[in-house]
């Protein structure tokens, strides 16, 4: 199977039979699991002990074998597997005299190179962005353009403008400096590189909801640790919706809507998100009536509506006129941007107080408070079922354990047994967290607008602050830090390390379609103006064709990378095709 290799064990002991346990690399402090027992050896056929056993390829793995007289350590290799690989271990011993037992890892045939698609698909799609900007450059020369239109007679689709999302005017602008204008004074214009920010994450968690082309390094991190692609994704997401925040409240009281009307719109597309995304996660096409006693009660929209309550109200509540406009004297010009929101700055801090409170005081029964672990037979099989600490106790008390998750990532290494939901109700604090920071980038752009030096210095500052804090609470370590970097549990290292890259990536794509425009944001752009659509559409259309086929072989990477890649294709097309024909679904 996929990520797997065979092991053929010979045992030519004759004297006792063996004992063969595995741990993986990726599992931190784990107990070795029993793999497979192998008989001695007969002397009188001259016929080794076989016994052949499927190991795991993803992680690099740590084999152990014991003898079964006196349960005696024989030998310990390490070796990464490779996929599709058939190996044998072949245990005998050197010398009669001093029993010295000798394990040689033989490659009966080697493994293939799951690689190969990836390489292949990225050329494919290097290819078809080569014919795209070729086709563009020759569009550029008259003639060729002038027989196109003529041949074609399109219209050209105008900019949807979107008060939800507007963006600042010049006529508010702080800098008299008279350099060419990136916001037009007569129209509320959307930032490209907000929606083409947007758009990227949009698509690439598509592509990993899909399965990535069941690559591991595609799905998320079992516990703790590395920063694998589907663990930034979520919090890219959550980042620009708070950036997106600041601008549409901005551009909503600006236009004259009054507070109380803007809260309505709040409370109704809170309501909205969580409705949908109860909905989305509880899919019950074939099964009979759903039954309320294992519905699914968190998941991404509902994380998304209710961090966008708090985070909108938050910013509804506090916000004061003259404050984006700079009117406001500040006593120190460098944090023009940050201190007029200091009620708000408050109010967060607080909830990281009760975060920490929680996490590390609250007494969960049958665990060491505190506790950041998977569980199962991590730490060394202690806290078995302690998975996730206080969040997994808290989300198990409030909602059921039917009623979360029940395959957590930390299933499959931590060989976890307790259900736990990543998208829990204590980590949804640092959820808001994550929000505010991208809020604070939209700050940001409305402080200094046109002022692109200025907002990308500070957009750079903010990475490096945010970089520090995290290196602080990690120390620089996947295991050992005071709040080690972890997904599941959106710790606060977590959050830091995200918005660091966040900050960065969205200065990148400023610079490149908002500053130079040296790039429209194609493709992403168009999923990125329809986002809740294509997110909630992928959902619900997974396991339907031209989405999804039955394969010749489920074993292929090549297959299934071929399938994810052309879903996800499809809905980068229906986007555009959406955005031409001015279709957008807001809620």
């Amino acid at each position: 199977r996929m990520d797997q290799a065979l092991l053929l064990v010979r045992n030519e002991l004759p004297a006792q039979g063996l004992r063969l346990a595995a741990v993986s690399g990726a599992c931190y402090q784990c107990l070795y699991e029993f793999l497979v027992f192998v008989p001695p050896s007969n002397r009188s056929l001259r016929k080794p002990g076989t016994a052949a056993v499927m190991v795991d390829t993803q992680h690099p793995l740590t084999l152990l074998l014991n003898g079964s007289v006196g349960d005696r350590e024989l030998c310990k290799i390490q070796y990464h597997f490779g996929e599709f690989g058939n190996y044998s271990l072949v245990v005998k011993t050197l010398s009669t005299s001093t029993k010295t037992v000798s394990c040689d890892l033989v490659i009966n045939e080697g493994p293939i190179n799951s690689y190969l698609p990836i390489l292949f698909a990225f050329l494919v799609y290097m290819g078809i962005l080569a014919i795209l900007i070729v086709g563009r450059l020759f569009m550029k020369i008259d003639p060729v353009r002038n027989w196109v239109y003529k041949k074609l007679n399109p219209r050209e689709t105008d900019r949807l403008i979107n008060s939800e999302l507007g963006s600042p005017n010049t006529t508010d602008s702080v800098s008299s400096d008279p350099t060419p204008r990136l916001w037009s004074t007569a129209s509320r214009q959307r930032l490209r590189s907000l929606d083409t920010f947007r758009g990227l994450s949009l698509i690439i968690m598509v592509f990993v909801n899909y399965g990535g082309g069941k690559y591991w390094f595609f799905k998320h991190e079992s516990w703790n640790g590395k920063l694998h692609f589907p663990s930034a994704l979520f919090s890219r997401f959550v980042f620009i919706m708070g950036t997106s925040i600041s601008l549409s409240l901005s551009s909503m009281l600006r236009w004259g809507s009054s507070k109380r009307k803007v809260l309505g719109k709040i409370l109704w597309r809170s309501f909205l998100l969580i409705l949908l995304g109860i909905i989305v996660v509880n899919p019950n096409y074939c099964l009979g009536p759903l039954s309320w006693d294992n519905l699914r009660i968190p998941g991404v929209l509902q994380r998304l509506g209710f961090t966008y309550l708090v985070v909108a109200a938050l910013e509804l509540l506090f916000t004061r006129a003259g404050t984006e406009s700079g009117t406001l004297e500040m006593p120190c010009p460098a944090l023009q941007d940050i201190l007029p929101y200091w009620p708000q700055w408050i109010f967060i801090l607080m909830l990281e107080v009760i975060w920490l409170c929680l996490t590390f005081l609250l007494p969960v029964p049958g665990c060491p408070r505190g506790y950041l672990g998977p569980g199962g037979i991590g730490d060394f099989g202690n806290y078995p079922n302690c998975t996730g600490g206080a969040a997994g106790y808290i989300d198990r008390l409030l909602l059921g354990e039917k009623r979360i998750y029940q395959h957590p990532s930390s299933s499959v290494i931590y060989q976890t047994t307790m259900p736990y939901d990543p998208e829990g109700i204590l980590g949804t604090i640092n959820t808001i967290f994550m929000a505010f920071l991208g809020l604070q980038a939209g700050k940001i752009i409305l402080f200094y607008k046109d002022q692109h030096k200025q907002i990308m210095s500070r957009f750079f500052i903010w990475s490096i602050v945010m970089g520090v804090i995290s290196a602080i609470l990690t120390k620089c370590s996947k295991e050992e830090g005071f709040i080690p970097i972890n997904k599941n549990l959106w710790s606060i290292s977590y959050v830091t390390t995200m918005s660091c890259f966040a900050f960065i990536l969205l200065l990148l794509i400023y610079y490149l379609v908002d500053v130079k425009r040296l790039w429209l944001g194609a493709p992403f752009f168009y999923p990125g103006m329809n986002s809740i659509l294509v997110y909630i559409g992928h959902e619900v259309f997974e396991n339907y064709f031209p989405f999804k086929w039955k394969m010749q072989d489920s074993q292929s990477h090549a297959e299934h990378l071929t399938q994810n890649l052309t879903a996800t294709t499809l809905w980068v097309i229906i986007s555009y095709l959406l955005y031409k024909r001015r279709i957008f679904w807001k809620i």
